[in-house]
């Protein structure tokens, strides 16, 4: 079946009535027990198609008979897996199709979803994979769920005119932005001792409002030659190893949002919380395996972006950076309000990346024309630019989990009442998205 088609007919058979009446208890129990079955045959599915894209598996931690056995030694062998693959693909979405008239509580409900929107992406990476391309829009509706919405020159031009009138110095803006942020580039002797600092206050802070396994922990790493500025390798048994790329200078703000983005709250907390909810006490075994290219990625990136506004609200983050990591880097912080205001206008041009991407990967774009938009309108230097422009080389679509992933968790926490002047309903909201099997249509859609 064509791609395309595939998703239109599975994504309209995506339907579980509610129910939650004692009397119904039996079913849930058969329908969750028909979905463990084809829980453990995703499981292979998506480990199997790890041997096929090195960079699919992000994340597997279940048992070892469930991997693959065998290696492919030829063209013929990654075909024919390929095609083994598809049909099974197709043979599970039939399954889940098959139990779409079952009533389910809430939770089977969007497990059930979960499930469907994951698979689908597993038949929009195996077309991907055989050589398929689509528009970039319908590639990142199809892997992650979302469609980033489009802007034109004109609204970033708008941010970039603001920047103008408050950044020091003269000539281009980017050039003077840059200049500007080399006051606050943490020196190298210093980065361990800052990120130590802020590790501790992000876990701090999140302990206060999240109970996480008393044994969980991460080790970090400093590492060079990578496409991004930080990674988390989770591991299992709560533990994970975060990665920190120094090809490049590191601000002193990033500090706090790569300690928050791959630690506290973000993707260890989430890691840990998805296996000892759903993993060890529901023994739902499709959350040991993370295919990175599906809709639980902008769920990770978006609940890990978002995070570090959840423990440093308002002026909370500025204010610890000038009492705490300024002095411990060396830096002087009397310019630290100032800097804060231009890194929250840089960040309205982030949506900037997209279109960079956008119009790149649809074949719009030329490298140059890439790069040049890169420095001109999201104000990256020359090797920032090459930095971003090789991210979306290698993971393509990939890019709108972060800044619409972001947006998407904001607006249902905020939708559902969790605003900053109401702390207690605004953790309870982001747990929750954090501790279910949620999709990012489903996040859109308010009181899911």
């Amino acid at each position: 079946m064509h791609l395309r088609k595939t998703i239109i007919f599975f994504t309209a058979a995506l339907f579980l009535a509610s129910c939650g009446s004692k009397k119904d208890l039996n079913n849930f129990k058969r329908l969750d027990a028909k979905m463990n079955e084809i829980s453990e045959n995703y499981v292979k599915l998506v480990l199997r198609i790890g041997q096929l894209d090195s960079d699919f598996v992000d994340a597997y931690y279940g048992p070892d008979s469930l991997k693959p056995d065998d290696k492919l030694s030829t063209r013929d062998d990654s075909l024919k897996v390929r095609n083994e693959c598809n049909a099974e693909t197709d043979t599970l979405l039939n399954k889940l199709e098959a139990l779409k008239h079952y009533r389910a509580d809430e939770m089977l409900t969007l497990r059930y979803r979960f499930l469907y929107k994951q698979l689908l992406a597993v038949k929009a990476r195996l077309f991907m994979i055989s050589g398929g391309t689509l528009p970039f829009d319908e590639e990142s509706k199809a892997l992650y769920d979302a469609v980033a919405p489009a802007y034109g020159k004109e609204h970033f031009q708008e941010i970039i005119d603001k920047l103008n009138k408050i950044l020091p110095g003269r000539g281009s803006v980017s050039k003077r932005l840059e200049d500007f942020r080399k006051q606050f580039v943490i020196p190298k002797d210093k980065i361990q001792a800052v990120f130590n600092a802020a590790i501790k206050e992000c876990k701090k802070r999140t302990l206060q409002h999240i109970n996480l396994p008393e044994d969980e922990s991460f080790k970090i790493e400093y590492v060079t030659g990578k496409p991004w500025s930080g990674y988390n390798w989770y591991k299992g048994n709560y533990f994970s190893v975060i990665q920190v790329n120094t090809d490049l200078p590191i601000y002193i703000d990033r500090a706090i949002d790569l300690a928050a983005h791959e630690g506290y709250p973000g993707h260890h907390v989430y890691n840990c919380l998805l296996e000892e909810d759903l993993v060890k006490k529901r023994q739902w075994d499709e959350f040991t395996v993370y295919p990175l290219f599906s809709p639980q990625s902008l769920i990770a990136e978006g609940t890990a972006n978002y995070g570090i506004h959840m423990i440093f609200p308002g002026d909370e983050k500025i204010k610890f950076e000038k009492e705490v990591l300024f002095p411990l880097a060396g830096l002087d912080s009397s310019k630290a309000d100032e800097y804060d205001v231009v890194l929250n206008l840089v960040q309205e041009l982030s949506f900037a990346g997209n279109e960079a991407a956008r119009n790149y990967l649809d074949g719009k774009w030329n490298k140059n024309e890439t790069l040049d938009w890169l420095e001109k309108y999201s104000l990256m230097p020359p090797e920032r630019a090459e930095q971003r422009l090789s991210f979306i080389q290698k993971y393509r679509s990939y890019v709108i989990n972060y800044n619409l992933g972001e947006e998407i968790v904001k607006n249902y926490i905020i939708k559902n009442g969790g605003t900053i002047d109401h702390p207690e309903k605004r953790w309870e909201l982001f747990k929750y998205i954090l501790t279910r099997p949620l999709t990012p249509s489903g996040l859109e859609k308010p009181n899911i």
